[in-house]
């Protein structure tokens, strides 16, 4: 039997829990201010994909 109690995860940020739902605007963040929390960090560099470096265009010409 199939229960209707929805998915939970949680959040990455503050670890509270998410339920899986379409009503929730900010899966799987809990809300707005922890998902640019999270945005931040990427984009200060704090977080990053493990693999080796890309070259961008201007090293490409080096």
């Amino acid at each position: 039997m199939l229960s209707n109690k929805p998915l939970t995860v949680k959040c990455p940020t503050c670890e509270r829990p998410v339920a899986w739902t379409s009503e929730q605007l900010f899966k799987p963040f809990c809300c707005d201010r922890c998902k640019l929390i999270d945005l931040g960090e990427w984009f200060m560099e704090e977080k990053s994909i493990p693999g080796e470096a890309l070259l961008d265009d201007e090293q490409e010409d080096l």
